[in-house]
């Protein structure tokens, strides 16, 4: 069963906490702080794999769930880190979270951490130093990365094979490749996209069929738009018309309007024009049908006449294919490397803005309460880190905001010992009462 879309609920362990302990052996006075670190959650991790097709598997397993790390324990010893979570997805699968990308795996092998485990909390042998000695302070383990993710796939090949139903896309995939979709005489014979593989000379070509398109296509009509996004990957397009059609010219401009109503990307795809069925035809009404396609297809258009049940002008076509779809890729991979180049400073420097800075705003909550927000990456993974029921810890914290400045900045707008001040999902008094 071909499935490309999933939602699944993914959940990275949580890191273990930190233990507060104290060596008590014979003959040693006074033992210090020998309280551990918990150990890091498991990451969960996807691996792109050439051999699954299909996210099927999603539907039957809706939950990832990594290890989580395991407590510090006395005598200094470190929690073990939970287990990671490795999922094995199909190549060309793009996993989105809260709307927005944040993986697309297109290599075979390819690895993407996609949920991140919490680190473990330090112990309170961590904390000791001239001036304190006997800390009872430790660290709550973070929580890992919790949610829910769209899987979405889109195959990678390197010909799309388009055209209305029963134009003959499935027949020249089995005659050029190993796959086997379904024929038959009648429209929407194939239900779901086919791969093959098409040997040409010394080289390859990777095909997908693509279930027919008919007019209103991108609007719902008929199969839909549901398997449009298999070939927004793919280098070339092979437009496949029945030279048996009636307005040969018509077909072939309602189909390229299909396609970028769509995604407007795909009217400049490099594509090649093949006539299907052309045995047993005239080789008058051949050409007449080509110069008529001619007439309305896009300046330096490739146009071929192919008989797949004849493997009449298969080998013309697949030759045609492999020269664009090596150009395509070539001229690709220049502009990928512009685009890297171009885009990596700032996404840098925005990430280094934000892991450093700070805000400090002042709210009032459903009851009326007033409190100060702070919001900032570095303080708030403190405070996620910090066990509010013990004391110290959250003295600690208070210490930390001190050193950035927070402290300063409550200060300047009015906040007092007893204002409450909000870090994350945790609350309390700005000075210990």
């Amino acid at each position: 069963m071909f499935v490309d879309t999933a939602k699944v609920f993914i959940q990275a362990g949580k890191g273990g906490d930190g233990a507060v302990s104290f060596r008590h052996e014979i003959y040693i006075d006074k033992g210090g702080p020998d309280g551990g670190a918990g150990g890091k959650g498991g990451d969960v991790v996807f691996v792109a794999s050439e051999d699954l097709n299909t996210l099927l598997d999603f539907r039957y397993k809706p939950e990832l769930k990594a290890g989580l790390g395991q407590n510090g324990a006395k005598r200094d010893r470190h929690g073990r880190d939970g287990e990671a979570l490795y999922v094995k997805v199909p190549m060309g699968t793009i996993v989105r979270r809260d709307g927005k990308v944040i993986a697309d795996l297109t290599e075979n092998g390819q690895k993407v951490i996609i949920a991140k485990g919490g680190d473990g909390g330090f112990g309170n042998a961590h904390f000791k130093s001239s001036v304190r000695q006997t800390p009872r302070i430790s660290e709550k383990g973070e929580m890992g990365d919790t949610f829910e993710a769209e899987l979405e796939l889109k195959l990678l090949a390197d010909v799309g094979l388009v055209g209305f139903p029963n134009a003959g896309k499935s027949t020249f995939l089995s005659v050029v490749s190993n796959a086997r979709p379904e024929i038959a005489d009648y429209a929407f014979t194939t239900l779901t996209p086919n791969l093959g593989v098409a040997d040409i000379d010394d080289g390859s070509l990777l095909i997908a069929d693509i279930p027919g398109l008919i007019e209103g296509a991108s609007e719902g009509k008929g199969l839909g738009d549901d398997f449009l996004r298999h070939i927004e990957r793919t280098a070339v397009l092979l437009h496949m018309i029945d030279v048996y059609t009636d307005d040969i010219a018509a077909a072939y401009q309602t189909i390229r309007a299909e396609l970028a109503s769509y995604n407007v990307d795909l009217a400049t795809r490099p594509e090649i024009i093949a006539l299907t069925k052309i045995d047993g035809l005239d080789d008058d009404i051949i050409q007449m049908q080509i110069d008529a396609v001619k007439a309305v297809a896009v300046e330096g258009a490739e146009i071929y006449t192919i008989s797949s049940s004849a493997h009449t002008g298969i080998k013309d076509v697949l030759r045609a294919l492999r020269r664009k779809v090596v150009e395509a890729r070539r001229l690709a991979l220049e502009e990928d490397s512009d685009d890297d180049d171009e885009e990596y400073e700032t996404i840098s420097l925005g990430a280094n803005q934000i892991a450093e800075g700070w805000t400090v705003e002042q709210q009032v909550d459903e009851t009326g309460l007033p409190y100060f927000r702070i919001v900032g990456d570095k303080i708030e993974k403190f405070a996620r880190r910090t066990d509010f029921d013990n004391y110290e810890g959250v003295n600690r914290l208070r210490d930390i905001m001190k050193k950035l400045g927070i402290i300063h900045e409550l200060s300047r707008q009015g906040a007092q010992g007893n204002s409450l001040i909000e870090i994350g999902e945790s609350r309390f008094p700005l000075q210990e009462q």
